[in-house]
This record gives C-alpha cells, structure tokens and sequence, in this order.
C-alpha cells in the first residue's frame, strides 16, 4: 500500500508529463478512492476521476477519441471557412487592409503592419496596436528589419504573446506583420497566418517593379537637373511625385559600395511623407538626397540608423545643383577620411584653418579648432598639446621627438593618435598635419 508520500510522488510525475487527468478504477483491486491520492491530486490540481466497475475504460478511450474527433473536424472547418473568407478579402479594392481584418477576425487578436523603415503603418477599421506596446514592439520590429533576412520569431512584450514576421526578401524587407494578444498557434491557425503572410508578401513584391521603374526615374529626372534642363525635370516630377524642391536645398551624398537593407525603401517612405520637400536618386555608386532645412535632420537620422556616411552641401538652389554636387562629394570623402558619420562643406570652408589663414580671424579660429585638446589637458591632466608642439618642432620624426620627450617613440604615436581622436583629425595625412600646425602657430601668436 503506498504511503502518503508515494502518491504525492506519483502525482507529481504525472503532472511534470504533462497529464492532465487520472481516472482510477474502484471495485476491483481497491473499494474505494484512496485518501492519500485524492490528497495528492488535490494539492497538484491534477483532476481525479473514479471509474466503477461497471464502466468499462474502453468506453472513456471511445469517448475522449470521439471527441478529439469532433474537435479536429470542427478545427478543420473553421480552417475552410477561414480559408475563403481571406480570399474573398483579397478580392476587394483595398486587399492588404481587407486581408489584415480579416485576420484579426479570425484570430480576434490585434494584427500590426509596419513598413520596410519600421514605421507603423495604421490600417483604417483595424485594431490599433495596443499604446502601452507600441515602443517596445516598434524597437523589436526596427531590430528584425536592420538585420535584412526573412525572419518569424515569438516574443514576450508587457506580459503578451506577440508574433513577429518579416515580409519580402532577404536584403531587400518590405515591412513586417505582428500578431498580438494571442494563444500559441496550433496547426488550423498557423495555416491562416501563413497565407495571410504570403498574400501580404505577394502585394508587396508586386510593388517592387513598380518602386524600380520610380528609382530608374529618378535617377534620369536628376541628370536632367545637374544638365540644367530645370523644366523639364520639374514638369516630370510633377506628375509622379507632386512636385521637386525648389527653394534653397541641402545635397546630402552618401557612398553606396555596400548599401545598408531597405535604405533605398525608407528613403522611399520618407520621399512620400514630405513630398516635394524631399528627394532622392542614385548615380553610380552614391545616393544623393535633396531635402529642405526643415526635414534635414530627418534625412539624416534615416541615414545614420542603416549605418550611412554622409556628406552634405551648403545651402543652394536647384539651379546650382553641380556646384552643390561637389561639395558633397568632396564633405564625403573628407567623413571617410577621418571617420565621422557626417561631414558638412561648411565645416571645410569655414571651420578649417587652411581656408580661413588671416591674420584678423587666425587667432581665435585657432583656439576654437584647439579648444577639445585645451579642455582634454586640463581635464585628464595631460600634455598633449606641449607633445604636438614638440612633435612639429622636430619635423614630426619620430625618434628624435620620443627623446627629446623622454618617452619611448610607441608612446609618442598613441598620444599623436589621441590627439587626432579629439580634434577629429587624421594625423596621418598631410593636409590635417598642416592644419593642425597652422592652429599651434596662430595659436602662440594670440
């Protein structure tokens, strides 16, 4: 006879199995229920059910297996039924938003649909996406996309089930579906998901061609503004995008040798939330960027979130676009120079000492180019500065600065580099070297 602890033992065996009820037979081996297993099923919540000997199990076994029956017969149905409702759906004018319904219908959960930049993209008539969520699930959603490959994962958000999907192909994301507030999908309902995963994915590819054919166009409407056929590139413009920048504008250039995933497609939705106000083209291997003042800020926080260097003109008219061109180009490669994400022409013409060398704005230039180093030795207690003077004193050789400093020449390189690392310099290449020399000389003079 078991012990009090032999069935809670027993009892806890089965639940960890994941049995979910104990029928136990009376009248043949034991008169009645035992106490301590009805004890130990009590306190695991496992159901006990007393079978007499009159009642045969296989008569529980037919009973549960036709139940099952029933239950996958009704499961299949509902798939059917499902099934069509979805089609009829993508029959209607506005498919994906009909089809996302529909969705939400079936499951009766909240369905979301952001597009290739990560934004939410609200469907009228749908559920809107839970707000106390919406951070946390549009973070996870950006995460999935910058990654660029098809994807499907569960997530736990604020305490909910949330399913996440990635559509279109890898390295070229159209958007992702999240599904939300929902129980761990069985088979009947993964079906649905699916199909719907692949409708939404087969409208979406089937606007590629279509945003092809636009960026093909856009790069001939900009060959048509940098050959100044102004007109023509406006008049065509204006019956596919609205209209073009046309007062004072900033080029941003960005190098394209490895483009990041869905840049081209974010810059395609931002194109479209400020039209005439912003636009973009590809030439050869850059992506070039025309946008007003007003939304630069967004252009370029677009940019450094796929990873981008940019470099970015002076204010100008569409009528100067070549000039403004080179700037760009030019601010760019002065960014891959010396590693910063953006480089503004501004910075080149007015910031630096070589294009500013006179005597009545030398002076304070010098200290304004200097004053990051100036700070950094009296912060950290350092002598950087009185290291470069020496370095230039010496024709920038090596050894003979590391002995007239008393340090071994690997020492003097790490601090020259630490130099060029708060200056934002690059030590290495001449022009910065004379720069950084015209600023300790007017520097002195002060």
């Amino acid at each position: 006879m078991p012990t009090d602890r032999g069935y809670e033992e027993y009892v806890r065996r089965l639940v960890d199995h994941g049995i979910a009820g104990l029928g136990f037979a009376t009248q043949v081996i034991h008169g009645v229920l035992p106490k301590g297993l009805e004890e130990a099923c009590r306190n695991q919540g496992l159901p006990l059910v007393e079978v007499p000997d009159r009642t045969p199990f296989i008569a529980i076994i037919r009973m549960v297996a036709d139940y099952l029956a029933r239950e996958e017969h009704a499961r299949a149905e509902w798939s059917l039924q499902a099934q069509r409702a979805i089609s009829r759906a993508a029959l209607r004018p506005d498919g994906l938003t009909s089809i996302l319904g529909e969705l939400e219908r079936q499951l009766h959960s909240w369905v979301a649909l952001y597009d290739a930049a990560g934004n939410y993209v609200r469907m009228p008539r749908n559920r809107p996406l839970p707000s106390d969520l919406a951070a946390e699930v549009s973070a996870r959603v950006r995460d999935a996309l910058d990654l660029g490959t098809r994807s499907a994962s569960h997530l736990d958000v604020g305490g909910q089930s949330v399913t996440l999907q990635t559509l279109g192909r890898k390295g070229s994301l159209r958007g992702a579906l999240v599904l939300g507030a929902i129980e761990p999908l069985d088979p009947a309902r993964a079906d649905i998901v699916n199909s719907v995963i692949g409708l939404a994915s087969l409208a979406l590819e089937q606007a590629r061609t279509l945003d092809t054919a636009r960026r093909h166009l856009r790069a001939g409407v900009f060959e048509q503004l940098l050959d100044g056929s102004t007109d023509v590139a406006i008049r065509t413009a204006r019956q596919v995008w609205g209209q073009l920048p046309r007062e004072s504008v900033l080029v941003t250039v960005s190098q394209q040798d490895n483009p990041a995933p869905n840049l081209l497609e974010a810059l395609e939705l931002l194109a479209d939330d400020y039209r005439g106000a912003v636009f973009y083209a590809q030439r050869r291997d850059q992506l070039i960027v025309l946008a007003g003042p007003a939304h630069q800020d967004r252009v370029l926080e677009l940019l450094q979130r796929h990873g981008a260097v940019a470099g970015i003109s002076s204010p100008t008219g569409i009528n100067e676009l070549p000039n403004a061109l080179e700037e760009a180009t030019r601010a760019l490669h002065r960014a891959v120079e010396v590693g910063r994400a953006v480089v503004a022409f501004s910075e080149l013409s007015d910031g630096g000492m070589l294009g500013l060398l006179r005597d009545e704005k030398a002076g304070p230039v010098a200290r304004g180019l200097l004053q990051p180093l100036i700070d950094y030795d009296a912060a950290e207690k350092t002598e950087l500065l009185e290291t470069v003077r020496e370095w230039f004193a010496n024709n920038c050789v090596w050894d003979k600065t590391a002995r007239r400093l008393g340090v071994h020449r690997h020492t003097l390189r790490n601090r020259i580099d630490a130099v060029g690392r708060i200056l934002g310099l690059n030590l290495d290449g001449m022009r910065d070297r004379l720069e950084l020399y015209a600023a300790v000389q007017f520097l002195e003079k002060t």
